[in-house]
């Protein structure tokens, strides 16, 4: 048979299962993320059906879900939301890092994965999946109660130590000495804050050129400039996926909202397709010898948010009942969490990384929202009592 029909056989073969395991996903009330990795697992190597020519393709695609991830991200905040962010829940922020980055640490030392493992399993462990978490506020109606501001305002923080974060991984992924790291690290960071610069002090006029009242050309436009900026930030050092997030934060307002609606079937797409080239990196038979471990990393993982949650909205001066809102918002990991596991497993860290890290999304992106659900009665009970 043809190598261009097998693609496209294969390739369409992974989209409609994604199809159905998301319409599963809809009628069940949970992330589809669990399923599509498992999709992954299942068509990759040591697989039921491993792909056998379509692979490529899928890998140039992830990469592109990756970059609009990100670029949609960024499209939710402006330059002024991070800057206010950074400054207002500073204290709350901190605590949501050392507590939530430091078991994923811990785990990789005393595994003896080394120090590199350990950066990189302490931003698996760290970020809260902001889609899923968005979803489950929205689901159950918890986007007007007064700890929501907490909770997104903590999200952004997170959002901000990743634009810091990534370019030191990538840093100490690619091995470099420590005057070669410093100066990469060092170029990395002054690129973020020139680009936030930018985006505070000329954003109207990024605005201005990328504005278009056809829908085809703002499109266009958009997509346009977050690769170039991606594919700039990649050769400065810096993560592309960091390179599109900040090109969402230089556009606002209306124009925000009307490219991340453009944009949002074309993520979902591609996002769908780089959790399943995860799943395909990932062999099955690794992860049930470390799903025990996976096991007891979420349930501490799920007792660190917790903790954060609760004393961000207490710090805010909320109620008992927002603030167990607030915490259990915050549990699901999800897209960020795997794609720095992604460059870790694509860096060769560990062999055991991958397969580590995608049972530990697997068990947090599904029971995450699913614990909201559990909890929601009780915590109404409370509020009415209270």
């Amino acid at each position: 048979m043809h190598h261009t029909a097998i693609v496209f056989l294969e390739f369409g073969a992974v989209l409609l299962g994604l199809g159905i395991l998301g319409a599963l996903a809809l009628r069940g009330g949970i992330s589809p993320i669990p399923l599509y990795l498992i999709a992954g697992l299942a068509f990759g190597t040591g697989g039921v059906l491993p792909l056998a020519t379509s692979t490529d393709f899928l890998e140039i695609g992830s990469e592109l879900g990756v970059v609009l991830l990100l670029l949609t991200l960024g499209l939710e905040y402006n330059a002024d939301e991070l800057v206010t962010s950074l400054t207002g829940n500073a204290r709350a922020g901190i605590v949501d890092l050392v507590l939530n980055a430091a078991p994923g640490a811990i785990c990789a030392l005393l595994l003896g994965w080394g120090p590199v493992a350990a950066v990189a399993m302490a931003g698996v462990t760290y970020a809260t999946s902001s889609g899923i978490t968005a979803k489950v506020l929205s689901d159950l109606g918890w986007l007007g109660n007064r700890e929501t501001p907490t909770v997104l305002s903590l999200l952004v923080f997170e959002d901000l130590t990743m634009a810091v974060y990534l370019p030191v991984l990538t840093t100490l992924l690619a091995g470099l000495s420590f005057v070669q790291g410093a100066v990469s690290v060092g170029i990395a960071l002054l690129t973020v804050s020139v680009v936030l610069v930018v985006a505070l002090r000329f954003g109207r006029f990024i605005e201005a050129f990328v504005r278009s009242p056809n829908s085809e050309v703002l499109l266009l436009k958009v997509v346009g400039l977050a690769l170039l900026v991606a594919g700039l930030a990649q050769q400065l050092q810096v993560s592309a996926a960091v390179g599109a997030f900040l090109v969402g934060i230089a556009l606002s307002g209306q124009l925000a909202e009307d490219a991340h609606a453009l944009l949002a079937p074309l993520r979902d797409l591609f996002a769908a397709v780089f959790f399943v080239f995860f799943g395909l990196q990932t062999d099955p038979a690794k992860i049930l010898p470390v799903a025990g471990l996976a096991a007891l990393l979420a349930l501490v993982s799920m007792i660190t948010k917790l903790l954060t949650g609760m004393y961000a909205a207490r710090r805010a001066g909320i109620a008992k009942a927002g603030q167990a809102r607030a915490g259990i918002a915050l549990i699901p990991r999800g897209e960020f969490n795997i794609v720095i596991a992604g460059l870790a497993v694509g860096a060769g860290v560990h062999p055991d990384l991958g397969a580590l890290a995608a049972a530990y999304v697997l068990i947090l992106a599904a029971f995450g929202p699913l614990a909201a659900k559990l909890v929601q009665p009780f915590i109404t009970s409370i509020a009415k009592r209270a």
